[in-house]
């Protein structure tokens, strides 16, 4: 058994064998390298097997031998590091993401209430250098800047400032860096001029320079915050307690930590099963579409094996628990999921591979611009002042705000196409796939099931069976009310678990149910190959047969046709039968596709097209599907899915229709195409502005110029993304 110690606040857990866990929430992770650190320097501490990161929720899992080390001994190593660390309670992290998300906000707005500010001032400032300002006046004007400027940068500033230091002990300098070092040497530059009354200050340029940038990282962290509990998430679909019966048959209801192996629960009808088991007494259906992707539901009785966090549907049930917490299907999805969310969060992004190039070159090039000027005999004002020339003309406006203006602009260009990004690098991922993937259930087909024979069913008789099926929470019978349009059940109705429900009728007794139910011998009937039936009888007349199933979305076969079209591998991974599988991929013209699958069978597919230099997607929509859309270089589901496989995807796309995911695509690759134009533009900007800042041809003032001219540039390009409202189809 696993008992809990009471350090930490009962977080840490300790087994017989002396090996324990905790789970860490750390603040200051911003990027890819920020793991990596983590991860080395704490596997490096006696003791540690183990540590993993989570980008996405802050995530740090550490394994230890407690014979060798105690906790302490690796919080004050992430302490030396720059990161401070609590332990990490799902009921509590929500919480420090929104104060996150809060703090953002509350910068945002200090750095545009001071940007408007300034700018007006330097407006000001700007037009009487060319009527005549009086020195008084200017240096007035200079001042009321500052002391605007001075405070709003200490406050809406910080988010890059702790980024960079950590970034910088790190020895992985992202674009935080040059960032912090270009709005300090500016402000502190333009403290200055205004102190020696000099013509020109540059607070505009630093304030704006902040305000643009965090517009970016707050819309980052918002949809960071959408996928920020991925596991814990799986919690809500096995519950919290279960009703366990006592030796003397007594019912109690306890927590699902109170149960072990052996224990016997009681499910009732319509209650989600919170443990792996086997059933004891009882029949029932039992729903395993949201676990396993299988669309029927299926038959339990005495002897059958059930999966924690399926729904019963219809009959009461006594189950043998076998596992619950450790060991369960749920536990290892979620194993899963987070492997999986591991790997994926280790992509860096094109600005941190651009930052890691630009940054430094451009100080390389101040420093020595200072050294030559000295060299060269130039007093050490006129020196210094080339070289903040140097570092304001390249100051990373325009790399900086390349990435996030354009993730900002497609976010917006998606919402209104109806689909939903979930974080910041999911525009690049996308981009890049040369394959797809589709789960069957809930994705290829619409997510609830239909009836496929009304054209051959009266009417009257399908009003008729509506009303009783109204009656009934079984989807099949939902399906058959859907169908004949009906919202008020009839009275009377009887339930028999797992067989049907029946009511008195004016011609008899009236059934729906199965086959055996409404008096037909099952071994008599022909097999379906794909979907299910369902029978309805009056009296004793025949039995009317309803065959339902999940048909495909209206789209399905247009969207797999132009996917094609643009060059992409298509495939089908499900955990449904083959028969369904086979049927479907033939509609659509899949050449390739797997029936029956676990979520382990289809990480492991992912993986072997990855091993292959493939850059897989992967669309799906149930439980089963949330590993693997974790796992894919890039994901989508619709909104129809569970919630679990919502937070792990990378893009949500709303409707009845599969068209959003070439939209998606669409704005992907154009906003890929877009952000290397914009990275590109900086570098030859960059590359003709720093020989004329080295060689002293640009003052301050033109190279303020000069960087906001970079600046709007990137962003009017960036608003290109616009151009896919005009079209639906991927460039």
């Amino acid at each position: 058994m696993t008992e809990v110690r009471r350090d930490l606040d009962g977080f840490v857990q300790q087994d017989e064998n002396g090996l324990s866990h905790l789970d860490l929430a750390v603040d200051g992770i911003t990027c890819a390298g920020c793991m990596a650190k983590i991860e080395r320097e704490l596997k490096s501490v006696p003791g540690v097997t183990g540590a993993r990161v989570n980008l996405t929720s802050h995530r740090l899992a550490v394994d230890w031998d407690a014979g060798q080390t105690a906790p302490d001994s690796f919080l004050e190593r992430l302490q030396k590091i720059g990161y401070s660390a609590f332990p990490f309670d799902p009921k509590q992290i929500s919480k420090v993401q929104a104060d996150r998300s809060k703090t953002l906000l509350r910068a945002l707005a200090v750095a545009g209430f001071a940007a408007m500010n300034i700018m007006l001032l330097s407006i000001s400032v700007w037009a009487g250098n060319v009527t005549g300002i009086a020195q008084e006046t200017r240096d007035l004007l200079h001042w009321i800047s500052a002391l605007i400027a001075i405070p709003a940068v200490a406050y809406a500033g910080q988010p890059f400032f702790r980024s960079a230091l950590v970034s910088f002990q790190a020895r992985n300098l992202n674009m935080d860096v040059p960032i912090s070092l270009a709005v300090l040497l500016a402000v502190g530059m333009s403290i200055f001029q205004t102190f020696t009354s000099a013509r020109d200050a540059y607070f505009d340029s630093a304030v704006m320079l902040l305000f643009f940038l965090l517009v970016g990282r707050f819309l980052d962290e918002n949809m960071r915050r959408r996928t920020s509990s991925l596991a814990e998430n799986l919690v809500t679909l096995r519950g919290q307690s279960a009703t366990r019966r006592e030796d003397d048959g007594s019912l109690t209801e306890v927590p699902l930590s109170a149960l072990a192996p052996g224990d016997l629960v009681h499910v009732a009808a319509g209650e989600r099963i919170g443990v792996d088991g086997e059933v004891v007494s009882g029949m029932s259906d039992i729903d395993l579409s949201l676990v396993t992707g299988e669309t029927a539901p299926e038959r339990v009785e005495p002897g059958s094996k059930v999966i924690g966090g399926t729904l019963n549907q219809s009959g009461n049930l006594l189950i043998r628990v076998e596992a619950v917490l450790k060991g369960t299907v749920l536990e290892e999805i979620g194993r899963l999921l987070e492997n999986a969310a591991q790997v994926r969060a280790r992509y860096v992004q094109l600005a941190d591979r651009a930052a890691r190039a630009y940054v430094p070159i451009v100080h390389s090039a101040a420093a020595l611009t200072l050294i030559g000027w000295l060299i060269y005999g130039a007093d050490w004002q006129s020196a210094l002042l080339n070289a903040i020339s140097v570092l304001i003309i390249t100051c990373p406006c325009a790399l900086g705000l390349a990435v996030p203006v354009v993730q900002v602009v497609a976010s917006s260009v998606l919402f209104r196409a109806g689909v939903l990004i979930s974080s910041g690098d999911a525009l690049e991922r996308l981009a890049e796939i040369d394959t797809v993937i589709f789960d069957k259930t809930g994705t290829l087909t619409m997510p609830v099931p239909q009836v496929l024979n009304t054209d051959e069913i009266a009417p009257d008789l399908l009003q008729r069976a509506g009303r009783i099926a109204a009656a009934s929470r079984h989807p099949l019978a939902e399906a058959i009310a859907r169908a004949a349009g009906v919202d008020t059940p009839l009275e009377g109705v009887t339930e028999e678990p797992g067989r049907g429900v029946r009511a008195s009728g004016a011609s008899g007794e009236i059934r729906l149910g199965n086959a055996e139910f409404c008096g037909l011998d099952p071994e008599a009937l022909p097999e379906l190959t794909t979907g299910s039936r369902i029978w309805y009888r009056e009296g004793e007349a025949p039995p009317v047969e309803f065959r339902l199933a999940q048909s495909l979305r209206a789209d399905a076969k247009s969207t797999i046709d132009q996917l094609k079209a643009l060059g992409l591998e298509v495939e089908i991974l499900s955990g449904d039968t083959e028969a369904a599988v086979a049927a479907a991929a033939a509609e659509l013209g899949i050449d390739h596709w797997r029936a029956g699958l676990k979520p382990a069978d289809k990480i492991a597919r992912l993986e072997q097209l990855q091993a292959e230099g493939r850059k897989p997607a992967m669309v799906g929509d149930g439980l089963n599907d949330a590993p693997c859309l974790s796992a894919a270089h890039a994901s989508l589901s619709p909104v129809s899915a569970a919630d679990i496989s919502r937070a792990a995807a990378d893009f949500v796309f709303m409707g009845d229709g599969l068209a959003p995911i070439l939209t998606a695509l669409a704005t992907a690759r154009m906003s890929r195409r877009l952000m290397l134009e914009n990275l590109g533009f900086a570098a030859l900007y960059n590359t003709i502005a720093v020989p004329l800042a080295v060689l002293g041809f640009v003052n301050p003032l033109i190279a303020a110029l000069a960087m906001s001219g970079s600046s709007i540039i990137v962003t009017l390009n960036a608003l290109r993304t616009h151009l896919l409202n005009r079209t639906s189809k991927p460039e």
